[in-house]
């Protein structure tokens, strides 16, 4: 076997391995980041489209404060998990995500159940 088939790309030793893992840990609180501005957003059209009704601009700031809770929940899961990586460890499983999925579905669930009885 001749050594120039081991060997490996000059890129490939200067790059340290865990850059890989940083690098997708940046990409998942991107995609955290993305969710929460569209929750937000989601908000905000309640407050702003329809009837002036209480009821919709209730509705519409508990969904933008979810946004903001999912905002600052990605933000200290990538802290977690950078901080994990760099010292050579798995990131602790958290329940975040859980309580970002509850929230969605009880907010979609109040929406129905309050579309359907006509308070809005």
């Amino acid at each position: 076997m001749s050594q120039e088939n081991t060997k490996e790309p000059q890129y490939k030793k200067r790059l340290d391995p865990a850059a890989r893992f940083l690098l997708a840990n940046e990409r998942t609180f991107l995609a955290w980041v993305r969710t929460a501005l569209a929750v937000m957003v989601g908000g905000i059209a309640l407050t702003q489209l329809g009837d002036e009704s209480n009821a919709q601009t209730t509705a519409g700031l508990i969904v933008v404060l979810l946004g903001s809770f999912m905002a600052a929940v990605g933000y200290l899961r990538f802290r977690a998990a950078d901080k994990a990586i760099r010292h050579g460890k798995l990131p602790v499983t958290g329940r975040e995500p859980l309580v970002q999925a509850s929230g969605i579905i009880l907010v979609a669930v109040a929406l129905v159940v309050t579309h359907l009885l006509g308070i809005w």
